[in-house]
């Protein structure tokens, strides 16, 4: 289709041999500070290290080549005595003094950056005590990059030549920028190479249009000299985007631009683990190459999800989305304003601007274009239970039965890896695991499911092995870059790698599970070690030495290199290379998985995945990876689970309890609390450690009637959770948020990632410290209730001191919220056949609303076929009313009871339908309790009181 956008023509002569040199005098160091780099020893260890403290203590400053970590820069000269150094006054270049620290493009990203080195390119070297500012940058008088040659009359179009190129090898010599102005709201971008193909995302996205015309909410401007592109917000004139602050580098493989940042209030960049606000104070390097890792603070994780949202000062947010899914780095620098500095290897630049103006509209805006995700069966909302190590049938049936003889709400059974033969996938091991069609039918006739693991890495040396030699007759595995299938080495030893992006293998993986599911019949599927993990480096032979391999950048990741923990980079897949593809592995394996459940089960699919990438929320849940058993992971998990709700992935968890290490009664009592508002819910732990299920015999009967207690509460408002995932699945806004969703001008809001809410409507406080029985929760300024007992908050704008004993997790309903709830069960289909309840939160104003979406929970054509009931619930003063607006899915949805918060004064009648009805009054708490209504939501209801 025809490109109605405006298109702008990027012309550059060709590349100059080199740099021009500057006269520059060389920095002098002292031979004393002349030491290898892991001969240091840290003159300063304790925190706080600058250049400047590091030289008061007469001790060498230098940033290690590469910037490698746990290298100290601060550290004792040669000789180890301090306080004798010498040091030669710097005469620096004019040229370089006059370029400010956060406008330094850095000339020499690649490791091993030293003074000759970067003065070779012609660049300026200089210190700095600053983390993340290059000592190797280009000169600042505009002498490098792109400049614009001349712009039409209509300013549809303009030519724009280089200036001079720097060092990197293969610079593209013509760029084509192609501009979009697609809604009003939604700004789209490429600078892309108009002679050349280059490697573009192969997902689904709009078709560019330029549809928003004069409509649109924000300005573009093109720099002339630096060439840049300028975009402003017109309603406030808040600079959203501008890379004009430094040169644009455009090399084959190495690809760089930054811009500056209206506000210090930044989110998203995933997947990496910390806390929710990237403080730029922090330097944070945040790299996408997806790994198998542990979860780890300040490294690159599972998935790639390139998208950040910012907060502005007035309150108004924005969001920027570079569609690229080579690997990549960000960097955040605290100047003034605040830089991010793109770089990655490949791809082409491909930005999308997103103007909000509330979070949630941008989040929306967002996933406009990168789909919108799934909605999960309704089974899959509640409790999964999981360990890797049963030990066989007998481990298995002992668990569940204890589950189930003491009431534990419970509808998933998992199993990890040993249930197989020797790790194959498809396989189950008919020794020690034997029973395994029986346990899933008992499971079945119980209203309950099962959930099978699957790696991607299918062995190589099994005989008789129907996944592996149909995969080779087929000729669906990656290739090497000789062409024979790539050989690695995970969980069953050598093993092949399906090539996901290769139509036969969705094909061939449809096939296999049909065989499986034939034998046992599973429900969903859990996709697992899928970066993809490669225990040997690139394969069982190595990889080659070529520029994939090796290329001329590597971002900062764990590691050191591309081809660690996974396989070659050079290696063949169907829709290309594997550089380019390494980040989408997961995303195209959930996206088969999610076709052969469909296709299978004729039901709503359900796939947890462990790697994802853009758009991947369309076809799988994801959890937090391999955690471990203490308070800093339970913490850090709601960070995880708020981001992920940002990239369009909000059926999102963790392990509950963690995955490593042995919990304690406490611990797993406030994760299970926690988790009860994780998205999605599942205990999970590693083969080593004791039973940690909530009936497990290592717990005591007070921890286990805590976390009955707890399951109880999560079931019974799922009603509320599914209506959040539906509205999710049709609008794209997440679930799980942080308060400053709903309040992005409250200040304190902003930091907050130790509570969340659900939606706009629950406020979530957590324990998350050891021994902690009250907790600091901050209420922003509004009318909030006690979800328990509706006692309303005296004070709010500030923190308030909440009481928190071991059974308990602090829950609050926002002023003007009707929340959905019901009678929970020990499943989710007994639960269904419960009652409904209503609990009403009122504003100042006396008003309140609040939705129920309801349909059998399983059917794939539930939305597309109208085959779903909403209910709108409304408060107005003493009236309280309920209206069907659908009535699509024909069933049974009763009212059983409604409480209503904040109510003055005892009534002195309730009226339901015209008839009275008997109701209770707290006068303590001034709710209003009224049951025994029977009342039919499918027909249309008013309870009114005076």
């Amino acid at each position: 289709m025809e490109s109605r956008g405006f298109i702008i023509l990027v012309f550059l002569v060709p590349l100059m041999n080199g740099v021009s040199s500057l006269d520059l005098t060389r920095n002098r160091r002292d031979d004393a500070c002349q030491i290898d780099q892991n001969q240091r020893i840290d003159c300063y260890p304790e925190s706080g290290s600058s250049h400047q403290g590091c030289l008061d203590r007469g001790c060498c400053w230098l940033e290690p080549p590469g910037g490698v970590h746990n290298i100290p820069w601060c550290f004792k000269p040669s000789g180890g005595a301090t306080g004798q150094i010498t040091r030669a006054p710097i005469n620096v270049d004019p040229k370089c003094a006059s370029t400010p620290e956060d406008r330094r493009a850095d000339c020499y990203p690649e490791p091993g950056s030293t003074q000759g080195g970067c003065e070779s390119r012609g660049c300026c070297w200089q210190a700095s005590s600053t983390p993340g500012v290059p000592y190797c940058y280009y000169v600042e008088d505009k002498d490098i990059g792109y400049q614009v040659d001349s712009i039409s009359a209509d300013k549809s179009s303009a030519t724009i030549s280089i200036i001079k190129a720097g060092h990197w090898a293969n610079p593209v010599n013509n760029l084509k920028l192609d501009i979009y102005r697609e809604t009003p709201k939604r700004l789209h971008f490429k600078i892309t190479d108009p002679n050349n193909k280059r490697f573009e995302v192969p997902i689904t996205t709009p078709v560019p249009s330029n549809d928003a015309g004069d409509t649109a909410e924000y300005d573009i401007q093109i720099v002339e000299k630096q060439f840049g592109v300028v975009v402003k917000r017109k309603s406030s004139g808040a600079i959203l985007f501008d890379t004009s602050i430094g040169p644009l580098t455009y090399a084959d493989q190495f690809i760089e631009i930054a811009t500056s940042l209206p506000t210090s209030y930044i989110y998203g960049l995933g997947e990496h683990r910390g806390q929710f606000w990237l403080d730029p104070k922090q330097h944070r390097k945040l790299s996408m190459w997806a790994r198998d890792i542990p979860p780890s603070d300040n490294v690159n994780l599972y998935g790639s999800h390139p998208f950040f949202l910012g907060i502005e000062n007035d309150g108004n947010a924005y969001g920027v989305f570079l569609l690229n899914s080579n690997a990549m780095e960000v960097a955040l620098s605290p100047t003034t304003p605040v830089t991010l500095r793109y770089k990655t290897i490949g791809g082409i630049l491909d930005f999308y601007i997103f103007t909000g103006p509330s979070p949630n509209e941008v989040i929306e805006q967002y996933l406009e274009v990168i789909g919108k995700p799934m909605l999960p069966p309704y089974w899959s909302l509640g409790f999964h239970n999981c360990r890797w190590g049963y030990g066989g049938s007998a481990g298995m049936r002992e668990v569940i039965k204890r589950l189930r003889d003491n009431g534990i709400p419970f509808d998933t059974q998992w199993n990890d890896i040993d249930y197989m033969i020797e790790h194959r996938d498809w396989s189950y091991d008919t020794k020690t695991y034997g029973e395994l069609p029986a346990i899933v039918k008992d499971l079945h006739d119980h209203d309950q499911k099962y959930v099978i693991i699957l790696d991607p890495g299918i062995s190589s040396t099994a005989t008789n092995y129907p996944s592996y030699d149909e995969g080779v007759k087929d000729d669906i595995f990656i290739k090497d870059a000789d062409g024979n299938n790539l050989i690695g080495s995970v969980w069953p030893g050598e093993t092949t790698y399906p090539d996901f992006t290769n139509p036969k293998a969705e094909v061939w993986w449809e096939r296999q599970g049909k065989r499986f599911h034939d034998q046992v019949p599973y429900d969903g599927i859990w996709i697992d070690m899928n970066e993809p993990s490669n225990f040997v480096v690139g394969s069982t032979k190595g990889c080659t030495d070529n520029r994939y391999d090796n290329p001329p950048f590597t971002p900062v990741m764990a590691g050191g290199s591309l081809r660690d923990k996974t396989i070659c980079p050079s290696a063949k897949q169907y829709m290309g290379m594997h550089y380019d593809l390494h980040n989408m592995y997961g995303h195209f394996e959930g996206k088969a998985t999610n076709e052969l459940l469909t296709n299978i089960r004729k039901k709503r699919p359900f796939v947890l995945s462990r790697s994802t990438f853009v758009s991947s929320g369309k076809y799988v849940a994801h959890w937090e990876g391999d955690n471990n058993s203490d308070w800093y992971d339970l913490k850090i998990s709601i960070p995880e689970i708020l981001n992920f709700n940002m990239f369009g992935i909000p059926f999102v968890g963790c392990d509950v309890c963690g995955f490593f290490g042995t919990t304690t009664d406490e611990l797993c009592t406030r994760w299970f609390q926690l988790a009860t508002f994780y998205p999605f819910m599942r205990n999970h732990r590693d083969n080593k450690g004791p039973h940690q299920d909530p009936m497990s015999p290592d717990f005591s009967g007070t921890t286990q009637a805590s976390i009955k207690k707890t399951l109880l509460l999560r079931y019974r408002i799922l009603p509320y959770l599914y209506t959040s995932l539906y509205l999710s699945h049709t609008t794209g806004q997440g679930v799980a948020r942080p308060l400053f969703f709903k309040y992005p001008t409250d200040q304190t809001a902003l930091t907050i990632d130790d509570q969340f809410m659900w939606r706009d409507g629950l406020l979530v406080s957590p324990v998350v410290t050891q021994g902690g029985q009250q907790v600091e929760a901050y209420f922003p300024k509004d009318r909030w209730f006690d979800f328990y007992d509706g006692g309303e908050v005296a004070s709010t704008g500030k923190k308030v001191t909440l009481q928190a004993p071991l059974d308990k997790i602090n829950l609050h309903i926002r002023g003007g919220t009707i929340i959905p709830v019901q009678e929970p069960d020990v499943t989710t289909t007994a639960s269904r056949k419960k009652n409904f309840g209503l609990i009403v939160a009122p504003a100042t104003t006396q008003t309140a609303e609040g939705t129920l979406f309801w349909d059998d929970g399983d059917s794939l054509d539930s939305i597309s076929g109208g085959h779903y009931n909403i209910i709108d619930f409304k408060l107005s003063g003493s009236k309280l009313t309920a209206t069907p607006t659908k009535s699509g899915y024909q069933t049974t949805m009763t009212l059983g009871s409604v409480d209503i918060y904040g109510i003055a004064a005892n009534p002195a009648r309730v009226m339901v339908n015209g008839a009275e009805m008997a109701h209770t009054y707290n006068v303590q708490t001034k709710a209003l309790h009224i049951e025994r209504l029977h009342s039919d939501l499918l027909q249309p209801l008013t309870i009114t009181w005076s």
